[in-house]
């Protein structure tokens, strides 16, 4: 799993995904085991995000169970069963603020080792 992480990481920071937040929710909730948070800075840019993220983790063997948000690419949803991507505009991020949310559960250290975030 923890490869897997580091092709989502990877993948939206070649698309200069800003503040990366991997989230470990297991044992925390039945829904995913994972949440990964970014944003990006136009619609364009968190397109490109999605698409990344989607061919990445194809190309590794997972399929990708749902999607939503790409129409309006405010807020796109990237489902993997135990990876969820979420990938925001600025404005959605900072309103929802997922972080906050789940802010008892432990974030993820990437193989760069940075906590996910940090740049």
């Amino acid at each position: 799993m923890e490869n897997l992480l580091n092709v989502v990481y990877k993948a939206l920071d070649d698309k200069f995904g800003e503040d990366i937040r991997i989230i470990d929710l297991r044992g925390i909730s039945a829904l995913t085991d994972y949440f990964v948070i970014t944003n990006g800075s136009s619609e364009t840019q968190v397109k490109a995000m999605a698409d990344e993220v989607a061919d990445k983790l194809t190309e590794a063997g997972l399929r990708m169970r749902s999607s939503e948000g790409y129409a309006g690419a405010k807020w796109i949803l990237l489902d993997f069963n135990d990876i969820i991507i979420h990938i925001f505009d600025k404005t959605n991020r900072e309103f929802y603020n997922l972080e906050r949310v789940w802010g008892d559960a432990p974030t993820v250290q990437t193989d760069a080792g940075r906590t996910a975030g940090e740049r």
